[in-house]
């Protein structure tokens, strides 16, 4: 007979450990992977690992695809550390975008500082209101938020798709779902010359150092982690539940907003059917291997992004598909899960009753 008891108390050394555990074990199982394919796995996990980040560029694009999973998963990780679980991140980032994006090409020949504020402010209050449908849901309704806002996506997807092949399409493009490319004024200024990186990585720092500063200085950050931990604590205290769920899944949906406003006048300069790879659904991966916390999430920004760039090199170098990104991404999320079952519980075996547990 196999039980699971409870530990009497996780270790806090392995709760910060276990990401790094769970990238060992993705790597090794990589190596397997690759192996059984009759491919050489040393050499397919540097090209995975190594080879995209070889370079100045290539760690600039690093830091491109970077900004909008720390920006999401920041956001995320606030509402997961209260339990409120916001899965549509993706669909607010699409909201941002269009939001955005039409104001871009709506000011297309209008030249000024302005716009590009303007931009953010449109994204920002496109995310937010995209994710206010869950929370309204959840607090009148009490509807599930996980269900609510993740189909959500599908339709903030399919309103992009009908916009970039209606009203929004390039009249100039020769019939492709597109919109016209952005004006001057719509684009991002360049951080490093011959490259993509752009502004947006000054905003994702800017947001981790308030976001850090929110949960450990001030008392909306302490009402957020009480919720979390002890909600039958926080309901004693007189902390609103309510309240916290909308501040949770606006502020979420306004960091993805602007996180789609980032990608369309950074890196892609105009609307099109698919403004991101999924970067709304990676970042639930993030803000777990960060441990819900800033600077790990940007840590594990990173990390994924990583995922990004190797999957695109493995596909120009080796002609593997695409779904090794998934694959990698999903296995680091495997592990990691398994990794805290372990921290908070251990396996018992035989029968009779176990000293110590109730």
């Amino acid at each position: 007979m196999i039980r699971m008891l409870p530990r009497p108390e996780a270790s806090l050394i392995m709760v910060y450990l276990s990401p790094l555990l769970a990238l060992l074990l993705t790597l090794m199982s990589g190596f397997i992977m690759f192996t059984m394919m009759g491919i050489d796995g040393l050499l397919a996990l540097e090209a995975f690992f190594i080879s995209p980040v070889g370079d100045l560029y290539g760690f600039s694009e690093l830091l491109v695809k970077a900004i909008p999973l720390v920006l999401i998963g920041i956001g995320l990780s606030i509402g997961f550390k209260a339990n409120v679980w916001n899965i549509g991140a993706e669909g607010q980032l699409t909201m941002g975008a269009i939001f955005s994006g039409a104001l871009a090409i709506f000011a297309y020949e209008v030249e000024g500082g302005w716009v590009l504020p303007a931009m953010a402010l449109a994204g920002v209050l496109g995310g937010m209101l995209w994710a206010a449908i869950p929370a309204l849901l959840k607090t009148r309704y009490n509807a599930n938020e996980i269900l609510t806002s993740l189909m959500l996506t599908y339709v903030a997807l399919l309103f992009l798709s009908y916009l970039v092949n209606g009203p929004l399409r390039d009249p100039e493009g020769f019939n492709f779902p597109e919109s016209r490319m952005f004006g001057d004024s719509g684009l991002l200024p360049v951080l490093l010359e011959d490259t993509r990186l752009h502004i947006g990585l000054l905003a994702a720092i800017a947001v981790a150092i308030a976001a850090w500063v929110m949960l450990s200085r001030t008392l909306i950050g302490f009402q957020v982690k009480v919720v979390g931990a002890a909600p039958r604590a926080a309901e004693f205290a007189g902390f609103r539940e309510k309240a916290l769920i909308w501040f949770c899944l606006l502020l979420a949906g306004g960091l993805s907003g602007l996180a789609g406003m980032i990608e369309v006048s950074g890196p892609i300069g105009q609307l099109v059917p698919q403004v991101s790879p999924g970067y709304g659904f990676t970042a639930i991966i993030v803000a777990f291997v960060g441990r819900l916390h800033p600077l790990g999430v940007c840590i594990a920004g990173m990390l994924l992004a990583l995922s990004y760039l190797g999957g695109e090199n493995l596909q120009i170098e080796m002609g593997l598909p695409q779904a090794v990104t998934g694959v990698f991404q999903g296995m680091l999320l495997f592990f990691l899960l398994a990794c805290d079952v372990l921290i908070k519980y251990r396996f018992v075996f035989g029968s009779g009753k176990v000293q110590g547990a109730a």
